[in-house]
């Protein structure tokens, strides 16, 4: 446009210059004619400037447009537009469903996937000429977890010793940190859960009398197809929770088959539990009287069998301090790890609590509460 109006312009200024030296009227018009071309010129300058300044302009916003498409975002970044919490951010990375990719140990996310992401996850409206599915040809899916089981970017852990709170007081100050949730229940429905989806990590003590191992056995069974990790936290001792003095003369597993003992017993479910019925399996013995009288913790078996109401019961050695009027006989020193699915270990709050678990700080703390036994606290002992 603008090269088509130069034209017309030009064409007039050459028909008033040629006017302007005609011998029959020289000075009338050229006057005129000099100030328009004057004008001219202006307009000419003006024209180019104007031209130069737009495709300036024109090249700087395409280049805006691409750094700013190309703008590595962080996951709070990310979390802000997309009005959700950090931890959903990284569980849409570690699904697939977010592109994401690693600098040093940091995840970045570059503007246009999150741009991608929106539109490929935009919600159409039913098409014209088609009705609504009637209720009863609507898919029925498992509820999702709630929402405020990632409020404040969380993470939920089960396990119910006293160290996991330690730890989540570490994983919440650390700089790449979360608040962890604490779900207090037993090794093996933490691992159902962490199957589910449900949880992001769990502790656990499982035995498995046939191989002699603790855990890795019942991960690959409770997570099929699910590469896991397991992280080792302490070693404990496990044994017999037995009135002061030890009246009825407890020695060890194999006192198990006698029919003169009456028991306190844990909650199906938790790695003591296990602990007890591998044992009785392995002897062939039958249920002991009061088998079915269970209690929720360590500390509240050990607590009964001092009111009187077993002859024994199984918990950790720890625990056995903190009540009077009972002894412990030891009888087996368990493993006690906590299991993370591999794919989560490339986000940075299991990265974390691995640096936490390994850390001095906390070995330091979990020897001032005693009763563990820390030599390989932090390693990975196995993998699935």
């Amino acid at each position: 446009m603008f090269y088509v109006m130069l034209c017309h312009v030009l064409s007039y200024y050459v028909i008033i210059i040629k006017h302007c030296f005609k011998k029959d009227n020289p000075y009338l018009i050229f006057p005129c004619s000099f100030g328009s071309l004057i004008n001219f010129i202006l307009f000419l300058v003006l024209a180019v400037k104007s031209c130069y300044s737009k495709r300036t302009e024109s090249t700087t916003e395409r280049k805006v447009i691409s750094l700013k498409e190309n703008t590595p975002l962080t996951p709070q970044e990310v979390a802000d537009i997309l009005r959700i919490t950090k931890n959903t951010v990284y569980e849409l990375i570690k699904r697939g469903e977010l592109k994401g990719y690693k600098v040093g140990k940091k995840i970045r996310v570059d503007l246009h996937d999150v741009d991608a992401y929106k539109n490929k996850t935009k919600i159409k409206g039913p098409k014209e000429g088609l009705s609504s599915p009637k209720p009863s040809q609507v898919t029925q899916r498992a509820a999702p977890l709630p929402e405020d089981a990632n409020e404040n970017n969380s993470l939920v852990i089960c396990g119910q010793d006293i160290l996991l709170d330690t730890l989540s007081r570490h994983l919440e100050q650390h700089p790449q940190g979360v608040r962890a949730l604490r779900s207090f229940v037993g090794s093996y429905n933490g691992l159902y859960s962490l199957y589910q989806g449900t949880v992001q990590a769990t502790a656990a003590h499982l035995w498995d009398g046939d191989t002699d191992q603790y855990n890795t056995p019942y991960v690959r069974r409770l997570l099929p197809g699910i590469p896991a990790i397991l992280i080792r936290l302490c070693s404990r001792m496990q044994g017999f929770y037995v009135p002061k003095g030890n009246p009825k003369g407890l020695k060890g597993w194999g006192d198990l088959k006698r029919k003169d003992l009456s028991m306190v017993n844990r909650e199906k479910g938790s790695g003591t539990r296990v602990l007890l019925d591998e044992h009785l399996r392995i002897l062939g013995a039958a249920q002991i009287k009061g088998y079915h009288r269970e209690y929720l913790s360590h500390l509240a078996v050990a607590s009964a069998v001092s009111r009187g109401e077993g002859d024994f019961g199984l918990g950790n050695e720890k625990t056995a301090a903190q009540i009077d009027d009972i002894d412990f006989i030891p009888l087996q020193m368990e493993h006690y790890d906590l299991v993370i699915k591999k794919e989560s270990m490339i986000l940075p709050p299991f990265q974390a609590i691995l640096e936490i678990v390994s850390s001095p700080q906390f070995k330091g703390e979990l020897m001032g509460i005693g009763g563990y036994e820390l030599s390989d606290t932090g390693k990975i002992v196995s993998e699935t």
